[in-house]
């Protein structure tokens, strides 16, 4: 049998690494899969579960053996790993293709072109899945999670066009609808549409445990509270990084939200209806059209 990859390493085993792991063994895609980080319980880990094939800690070995490399850490790390690669293939000639599953490009662009003299590694394709869990660890792997999910890539000038083509492969093998954005394109929306939300569920779970009525107000909380702060319950370390790292265009999208809410809140002082009904059926317009986007993408799916 032949594979469009021989080996892929994953760095960083959680459940993004983990789940695509798992994944491109069920399309096919690869033979061999390796797993690569400085914490090797979930490596051995994800060896009892079937994830991997092998491991290594060190990242040398893990760059020899690789066709494809994909950067599973968090935001910030995945930076920093990029540039310790980087530096490692600088000057040769191959190697394997790079990809990662950053939640941000900005910073991860930066890091690629100050670790390559201020270009573009040409076999450097910068991705991020739409999918994910409140859930994290290997453990929480699933090689569902990424069917009809979207991935952004954001290639660049200076990227190699069959890298692009391989990565692009990679995504669609498990199921995924793959995109292209630019990389403040894509910073910008991800900041209004999953950064801010995350941190608007972050703050009113936190300011309500805060309250002296807490106990009451989780008590008889119902189905509206749940569904709005369920991605409070998702990976406190990681949303702290995301946030960091988009600081810039979350913090347009935190201040035009707040810009918003103190129209609102000057409506409810002063009673005014009309403005309360005005806002409330523009957003329900734009929720309900939403919702027929996402009814009617679901109707083309094969």
């Amino acid at each position: 049998m032949s594979y469009p990859s021989n080996t892929v390493v994953i760095l960083g085993l959680g459940l993004i690494g983990g789940s695509l792991a798992r994944a491109l063994r069920d399309s096919g895609f690869s033979r061999r899969f390796i797993g690569y980080e400085h914490r090797e319980s979930s490596l051995r880990r994800g060896m009892e579960l079937g994830v991997i094939d092998d491991f290594t800690l060190d990242l040398d070995e893990a760059i020899e053996q690789a066709d494809i490399m994909v950067v599973c850490t968090p935001t910030l790390i995945a930076s920093d790993m990029l540039r310790q690669i980087l530096s490692r293939l600088a000057g040769r000639t191959g190697g394997p293709v790079i990809t990662d599953v950053a939640s941000v490009k900005g910073n991860i662009l930066c890091a690629a072109q100050q670790a390559w003299e201020g270009r573009m590694p040409p076999q450097l394709v910068l991705g991020h899945p739409i999918a994910g869990s409140e859930r994290s660890g290997v453990d929480a792997s699933n090689a569902d999670l990424f069917v009809d999910h979207r991935v952004i890539l954001t290639p660049v000038e200076g990227n190699d066009p069959a890298a692009v083509a391989l990565i692009r492969a990679m995504w669609e093998s498990v199921g995924a609808e793959v995109v292209d954005m630019t990389v403040t394109a894509h910073d910008a929306v991800l900041a209004a549409t999953s950064h801010l939300p995350h941190v608007l569920a972050y703050t009113l779970v936190d300011a309500l445990a805060q309250s002296d009525a807490s106990d009451d107000i989780f008590r008889f909380a119902a189905g509206g509270f749940r569904d709005f702060t369920r991605i409070a319950s998702s990976d406190p370390a990681m949303w702290r990084d995301i946030a960091i790292a988009n600081r810039v265009a979350l913090l347009d999208s935190i201040d035009t939200f707040s810009e918003h809410l103190g129209r609102l809140r000057n409506a409810v002082a002063t009673a005014n209806a009309e403005q309360l009904f005005d806002t409330f059926s523009r957003a329900k317009q734009a929720r309900d059209e939403f919702s027929s986007i996402l009814a009617q993408r679901s109707k083309q799916k094969p």
